[in-house]
């Protein structure tokens, strides 16, 4: 089983999308946990052609515990409402005799990862034994405006928070509970 030691976990990240869809999500519910290599290997088997030429949802749980739900599926219901180590969207592909993460990203407005979760998100691929790049394929900056307190993706370095034109902070700041 896959477990983030406590030198290696790094932050938590706390829902800080939308109240209903956290609201919404129900007790025991999330993505289906993958523990293992046997789980992984269990659950893409189960995945049509289809289902698998398109990324799906993920959480790193702060157990270290990948978890996984299709795209369209809500970070904070696959997480079932908890703190997360990261999220985002991942795509797998067959090659040769072994899957391998092709792509990988922090991609999650109700999460807002900062891109260091790539550390506890490598440690739940590696866990489970999946071929991975050296870092997410595709990193979001997320930042939350100090003034407007609205939560911005910073493009191409500009630091300016789309909504109101302020500045937003070089350090990650999206969570005001931590």
């Amino acid at each position: 089983m896959a477990r983030v030691s406590t030198r290696t976990r790094g932050r938590s990240y706390g829902y800080v999308g939308p109240a209903e869809l956290k609201s919404a999500v129900r007790s025991g519910s999330g993505g289906f946990r993958v523990g293992s290599a046997a789980d992984f290997g269990g659950w893409v088997a189960e995945r049509s052609a289809v289902e698998l030429a398109e990324p799906f949802t993920f959480v790193v749980g702060t157990d270290g515990v990948l978890r996984l739900a299709p795209r369209r599926s809500e970070h904070v219901a696959c997480a079932g409402g908890a703190r997360v180590l990261g999220a985002g969207e991942i795509s797998f592909v067959r090659e040769a005799d072994r899957w391998t993460v092709s792509d990988v990203s922090n991609h999650s407005t109700g999460y807002c990862p900062d891109v260091t979760s790539w550390t506890a998100v490598a440690h739940a691929l590696d866990g489970v034994g999946l071929v991975r790049p050296s870092g997410f394929t595709h990193e979001v900056v997320f930042r939350r405006c100090p003034g407007c307190q609205e939560h911005s993706i910073v493009r191409e370095s500009d630091f300016v928070c789309v909504f109101c034109g302020s500045d937003l902070p070089q350090m990650w700041n999206v969570d005001p509970t931590v």
